[in-house]
């Protein structure tokens, strides 16, 4: 976090749906604000301005030290934790958005639109070795090369799969290595 503002980024590697200028299962780059975050197991709130809200389960990545422009083969030195996500997207407004040409910032980036889990080593819990968009250190990489991380970032990446619909009084769970590492009920 910024130590005289209290602010950090949130750094997203999405799912393209082809819509933008990536192909359809390529990742593109979104940021979030700080009151994306849904930490522990709070519930999830379906927002009464959408109808149709879906998820994709996402790996982050706590950033833990100030870096530019950083080669992949440097990357790991870069974060020092990682936890297991759920990344909502409201999709009505993201296809409205993409027929209107407009930034995707409505469905995306809404409050408590990024539900964490618990944190772990990034050496525990073999969070990497599931199916992401990328490997942690292209993401640092990816990021670095737009803007500066710094200690108390987060950057987030997605599974390699379109989202999910959710609906009122679904539960998301994720278990790593058999333990439930983030809970999220929806209502």
């Amino acid at each position: 976090m910024c130590a005289f503002c209290g602010v950090m980024k949130i750094i997203g590697f999405i799912y393209s749906n082809g819509g933008g200028r990536k192909a359809k299962g390529e990742w593109e780059m979104v940021l979030k604000g700080d009151s994306c975050l849904l930490n522990g197991r709070k519930p999830f709130f379906m927002p009464d301005w959408s109808q149709e809200i879906g998820v994709t389960p996402c790996m982050i990545l706590r950033v833990s030290r100030l870096g530019k422009e950083i080669a992949p083969k440097f990357a790991e030195r870069y974060y020092d934790a990682t936890a297991p996500g759920e990344d909502f997207i409201a999709l009505d407004k993201a296809r409205e958005a993409q027929a209107a040409g407009r930034p995707w910032t409505e469905a995306l980036a809404f409050d408590y639109s990024l539900a964490i889990g618990e944190w772990m080593d990034k050496g525990e819990g073999r969070m990497a070795k599931g199916d992401w968009l990328m490997r942690p250190e292209e993401a640092i990489s990816e990021a670095s090369k737009v803007m500066t991380i710094r200690q108390g970032d987060l950057i987030y990446i997605q599974a390699k799969q379109a989202p999910q619909p959710v609906h009122k009084e679904d539960v998301l769970r994720i278990e790593v290595e058999g333990e439930e590492k983030l809970y999220c009920k929806i209502k």
